[in-house]
């Protein structure tokens, strides 16, 4: 249906189970995708996002492999540090703390990224380690699937810069929580100003790197009108976003909404945003 109202790319979270949701229906991320994968031919498909919370890059990359050559090319792998919660609880693990957390990331991120770019990795890392790891016959896209990659800190963001074809964003600084919806967009301003300046050290140029929001992380749900979408949209745009993500209208919390409102975004908003 994503597809069929002229969206760009369509998202699934990547958990074992999710806040509020752990006792209701969960499937996991890359069967849902690779079932998406055959029956659109179009949309891009991503994860939003996953994490080393339960994977491991060797294992995973056969899995990212797999939903790039079924999609024919059209995955988009969103990744972040993972977070403190029912991922981490599930397994009995001793949770890390945010720095422990994005060192793992880091480490995670770039042996994933080798083991998707060469023909036999081995690596001894501190989390992970790889005994000739291969990636044969490797993915549709070159020189590898698009790396999104979530970040708040400024960290995380030296990984997004270093790793990432995109960046994606709450609009939160790292381990702090924003309420209010004028204190969100003041905040992902900050998050993007600061985000071009590490890119700007790595020497990227930071109008050539997509920027990916998610706009229910603040405090007004983005589908509650199309006035409010409209509203995300120009200052998304305004922040230099490229694009925006929003979540499907449920009938129950979270993100409880209509449909009505996105078949009325997707046949008056959508196609003036394909004319610009």
């Amino acid at each position: 249906m994503a597809e069929e109202y002229g969206f760009d790319h369509a998202w699934t979270y990547d958990h074992v189970g999710w806040r509020s949701l752990v006792d209701k229906p969960w499937f996991d991320a890359v069967p849902t995708l690779t079932a998406a994968a055959t029956v659109t031919s179009r949309i891009k498909l991503g994860t939003l996002v996953s994490s080393p919370n339960f994977r491991h890059p060797v294992h995973f990359a056969r899995e990212v492999t797999a939903l790039d050559d079924v999609s024919d090319g059209r995955f988009l792998l969103g990744l972040g540090s993972g977070s403190s919660g029912f991922d981490e609880r599930v397994f009995g693990t001793e949770p890390l703390s945010i720095s422990d957390r994005v060192e793992r990331f880091g480490e995670f991120t770039e042996l994933l990224d080798s083991i998707l770019t060469n023909d036999n990795v081995s690596s001894d890392g501190k989390y992970y380690s790889a005994v000739e790891a291969r990636r044969s016959p490797g993915c549709v896209q070159t020189p590898r699937v698009p790396f999104v990659v979530a970040a708040e800190g400024t960290r995380a963001m030296r990984l997004a810069a270093r790793f990432g074809n995109g960046w994606v964003t709450n609009g939160r600084g790292s381990g702090t929580e924003v309420t209010g919806d004028e204190a969100w967009w003041r905040s992902l301003r900050d998050n993007t100003e600061r985000f071009e300046e590490v890119l700007r050290e790595r020497g990227r140029v930071p109008g050539r790197v997509p920027r990916y929001l998610n706009a229910d992380a603040g405090s007004v749900y983005s589908l509650s009108s199309v006035e409010r979408f409209r509203d995300v949209l120009g200052r998304a745009g305004e922040l230099g976003f490229t694009d925006v993500i929003v979540h499907w209208p449920r009938t129950e919390a979270p993100f409880a909404g209509q449909e009505s409102v996105l078949e009325e975004i997707a046949s008056e908003v959508l196609p003036g945003l394909k004319e610009h």
